[in-house]
Order: structure tokens, then C-alpha cells, then sequence
């Protein structure tokens, strides 16, 4: 057995550090696979085989015709494109294994691919649940309000436009969102269009904010989401349009598809597997006979109805299981994904919430999902955000990071002689350098997850955590107005476009948090 000399009374080597980051964005995750590599092969064969035999529903188009000129077999009647296996194959070789997304700082840059996992928001709710407890309609003011407090939250690494402007006609929504979104944080900002014709405004706007054509090429400040999927297997062709104009100003884009196990894909989550990969498959095929080497992201949302009332829900251990699955999948594939965690079912930020979102962020993260949207904010199946909610799963997201980082094995980390040291009376270890050393690189202290005593919480007011968010969520909003966007910058987008955020909604004084009983 090793013999330990006893020191006499001196400190151990190891002393405090600079602070590290104990749950960085872009660690590795990978730990969880709940499908062998034999399973993901046979999967992955099928697709091959769905796409072969049953084909893609694909309305004359443009889109159509590439397929066509490609060798795809068309049936004209049925409208339907049959996809060989070699095209498939020849897009898998072309497409890019990692894909950018730039921060306006650096330090926000997401480079997705491999196991490298992001946390951060997603899109399209119509309702909020305001700090008053009162459910209303989402607003253009909502976008950059939520964006203001996200650019204040560590562990949400990205911002996706949260909410449909509910106050503005679909011709004006697409401009302003994006405006409203990237005036409100240095994160990577993602987008949505709903009419082609205005990619080449918000790809305009994009240049002009960042420094020209060459600069947003380099590091794209901003990119889409693309729906052009109808599950099962059918294009969207409207949608199409759009992705052809994202191409066509080399914007990145996620092709999104989204069926629900039981209702628009196969009950068993195999299946569902099965169609969702022949529908990327068909996607990276276009987009890569399109423009070969275009930076898209396979974008997987499965999600599954609840059998007994056929309503979505997106709370569940399924749910969490086909995300994960499909990093792997991803990751088979050899290209970066796009998938989701955290759409809660429950109403509030209940008990209900924070284990849906826990399980399904986890799950994703563990699995090495890449952009994990959706993480942050949601309540209700997708129809709702929260202002404290973004305030509660950033402390969430926090834990799933560090839990994703796992636990590093090392000489110092063994703590041999640390041991040795308190075990001979040198020291106790709350005490010891080696602890105050790695105080904030091995451990992840929560904002307002309560670890204090029942006496002591109560003496500060027994408040709950949606109450304590609540009041982090106003104080953040009272406060933090980033100036992201130079005001002479700012005059010259409101010329060239019809910007509706007023000015004066983006300076400090002008949010007034409503009444609460808080």
C-alpha cells in the first residue's frame, strides 16, 4: 500500500482560483443514449427505405423540379418525389458537420455540432402570464422585454423570438420581431419569416447592424427556423419559398419538422423516429442539391399526443426520450441539431413544471443536443411564457449544465493528500484551500432556487420561488437596457424600415412593473 509522509502543519499546493464557470455553454454531453448504435442504424434504414418507397409529398415547384433534374422518380398524379439512396448519400457527404451562430460578442458564440449543447428560448407563444398574474395577448414590446432579461441570464445561451406579435398585421411582424430581438441582447438571435419577400429586408438589416455583407458572413448575428414540413412527409410548399430565399441570401437555417407521435406520426416512438429522419433526410437532400455545403441544421421537434384526448403535450418522459434519441441520430449523422426541452404542460411554475422541464432539458443535454430551444420561459403546452419563468429555468438550465459537464478525474480532483492532510489533523475541509480553491469552478451556486433554513426564509418573507423570480424578473426590467444598437445606427434602420418599438420603450425609466401581490 502507498505510504502517505504526514507534512508538518503546511497548506496543501492547491489554492483559490480565478472563477471558472462551473456549467459552461458548449460543454460536451453525450452520457445518455437511450438507443444502441444498432438501433440508430436500423432507424436510420428505414428512413432510407420510407423515402424509396413511399416518397415526400412535393407540390409542382421549382423544389420539385431540382428533385426531378436529380433523378428522383415523380409521381405527378399523387404529387409525390421518390428519393435514391445515393442522393441521400451524396447530400450526407456534402452537408457541414458544424454550423455557426454568432453572438455579437464572441463569447456568445454557439458552434454547433458533435455534443457541444446550447440552452435557450424558443418561439411562437401567443399568451404571457405577466408578473400580475393576468394572461393576456403577447406584443412586439413582449420580444424585446423578454430579451432585455434573457441578455441578463447565464445559462440561457441563445435568444429565439419568444412570442407572435399579436398587435401587428403579418406584413409588419417579421422586421419588427427581429429588430425588437436583436436591439435586446448580444446572444445569438434566431428569426422566423412569415412572407418570403422580407428575408432580403431582415438579411438587410442584419448587415447594416453588424458592419456589411463580409461581417454578417463571417459571424451571422442572426438565423431562421424553417417549417417546411407538413408531417407526415409532405412539403410545405409556401414555406418552400421562404427556404429558397434563406438560401439564396445565405442566411444559416434549421429545417424544422414536427410530428406528434400518435397524431401526425406513428404511435410507437420508433416510428415516429423513422418518419422525422426520412423527413430531414429529404431536406439535407434539397438543400444540398440547391446549394451543397449550405449551413442548415437538422431541426428534429418531435413531440407526441396525449392518446386519451389527442391534445399535444410536451411534458412527458416521451417527450424527453425522442429528443434524446435524436441527438444521436444527429450525431450518427454527423450533423449539428436543433431540438427542444422544457414545454411545459402545467399552467404556472408549479411543482408540475419544474420536473417537466427538468426531465426533458436533461435528457436532451445528457443526450449532446446541440441548440436546444424551447428550454426556457414556456408553460402550457407551447401557448404561454412567463416573465419569472425565464428567471426559474435559467437556474434549471444552470443545474442540467453542470450535470452535462459531469465529473472530471484528475491528480488534483482525487484529493489524495487533501485527505491525508484533514485525516492528520491539519485542517477541516471547509476550510481547506483545496475547497475555497474550487468554491466556484466545481460547484454551481442557484439564483433563486432557496437552500437557506425554514427559520431563516422565514424570516424574509416565506416567499415561494415564482415570487422570488418574480421580483429578480421586475428588477432585471426596471433596470437593464442594453445599448446594443448605436443610436445612429438605430436612426438609419427606422428610416430604411417600419420600425413600431418605439424609442422611448428602450430607455431606462420607461418599464413599470404591474401591481402584484407579491
Amino acid at each position: 500500500m502507498t505510504q502517505l509522509k504526514r507534512r508538518s502543519r503546511r497548506k496543501p499546493k492547491v489554492a483559490p482560483g480565478p472563477k471558472i464557470n462551473p456549467a459552461p455553454a458548449g460543454t460536451e454531453g453525450g452520457s445518455f443514449q437511450p438507443l444502441s448504435q444498432q438501433d440508430i442504424q436500423r432507424i436510420v434504414d428505414a428512413a432510407y427505405k420510407v423515402l424509396e418507397q413511399t416518397g415526400i409529398e412535393v407540390g409542382p415547384s421549382p423544389c420539385r423540379d431540382l428533385f426531378e433534374a436529380a433523378g428522383c422518380r415523380i409521381d405527378a398524379e399523387k404529387n409525390r418525389v421518390f428519393i435514391p439512396a445515393p442522393l441521400i448519400d451524396k447530400a450526407r457527404e456534402l452537408a457541414r458537420p458544424e454550423v455557426l451562430l454568432a453572438g455579437r460578442d464572441p463569447e456568445y458564440d454557439l458552434q454547433l455540432g458533435g455534443r457541444k449543447v446550447y440552452l435557450g428560448t424558443g418561439g411562437q407563444a401567443v399568451k404571457i402570464l405577466d408578473i400580475d398574474d393576468n394572461v393576456r395577448e403577447t406584443t412586439l414590446e413582449d420580444n424585446y422585454h423578454i430579451g432585455r432579461l434573457v441578455d441578463t441570464l447565464d445559462h440561457i445561451h441563445f435568444y429565439m423570438r419568444p412570442v407572435v406579435c399579436r398587435d401587428l398585421s403579418n406584413d409588419d411582424i417579421d422586421i419588427n420581431q427581429l429588430y425588437a430581438c436583436m436591439s435586446a441582447t448580444k446572444k445569438h438571435v434566431m428569426s422566423n419569416a412569415y412572407l418570403p419577400e422580407k428575408v432580403a429586408d431582415l438579411r438587410k438589416m442584419g448587415e447594416m447592424i453588424v458592419g456589411g455583407k463580409e461581417a454578417f458572413d463571417a459571424r451571422p448575428p442572426l438565423s431562421f427556423t424553417a417549417c417546411w414540413t407538413v408531417s407526415p412527409l409532405r412539403y410545405a410548399m409556401e414555406t418552400v419559398e421562404i427556404l429558397d430565399e434563406i438560401i439564396d441570401y445565405n442566411i444559416p437555417v434549421v429545417l424544422s419538422s414536427a410530428p406528434q407521435a400518435g397524431a401526425t406520426s406513428p404511435a410507437s416512438l420508433a416510428g415516429t423516429l423513422v418518419q422525422l429522419t426520412a423527413e430531414q433526410l429529404s431536406g439535407f437532400t434539397y438543400v444540398n442539391l440547391k446549394s451543397p455545403g449550405y449551413p442548415a441544421i437538422m431541426g428534429c421537434v418531435p413531440a407526441q399526443a396525449d392518446l386519451r384526448t389527442g391534445s399535444f403535450t410536451g411534458g412527458s418522459a416521451e417527450f424527453a426520450l425522442l429528443n434524446a434519441a435524436c441527438a444521436q441520430i444527429a450525431q450518427f449523422l454527423n450533423l449539428p441539431i436543433y431540438n427542444s426541452s422544457g414545454i411545459a404542460d402545467s399552467k404556472v411554475g408549479d411543482a408540475q413544471a419544474g420536473f417537466e422541464k427538468g426531465i426533458t432539458t436533461a435528457t436532451a443535454a445528457l443526450a449532446g443536443s446541440n441548440y436546444v430551444h424551447h428550454s426556457a420561459g414556456f408553460l402550457e403546452s407551447l401557448l404561454t411564457v412567463a416573465y419569472e419563468q425565464y428567471v426559474i429555468d435559467n437556474d434549471v438550465n444552470g443545474a442540467v449544465m453542470r450535470l452535462t459537464r459531469g465529473i472530471e478525474v484528475t491528480d488534483e480532483s482525487l484529493a489524495v493528500d487533501v485527505i491525508h492532510d484533514v485525516c492528520n489533523g491539519d485542517n477541516h475541509y471547509l476550510g481547506h484551500a483545496h475547497t475555497i480553491g474550487l468554491m466556484t469552478s466545481e460547484y454551481l451556486y442557484p439564483s433563486v432556487f432557496d437552500r437557506r433554513t425554514r427559520d431563516d426564509w422565514q424570516e424574509a418573507g416565506s416567499l415561494d420561488i415564482r415570487q422570488v423570480a418574480k421580483l429578480r424578473a421586475a428588477e432585471t426590467l426596471s433596470k437593464h437596457f442594453p445599448d446594443i444598437i448605436s443610436e445612429e445606427i438605430d436612426q438609419q434602420l427606422r428610416a430604411e424600415f417600419d420600425i413600431k418599438l418605439p424609442r422611448e420603450v428602450m430607455k431606462p425609466g420607461s418599464w413599470t412593473a404591474p401591481e402584484t401581490n407579491t
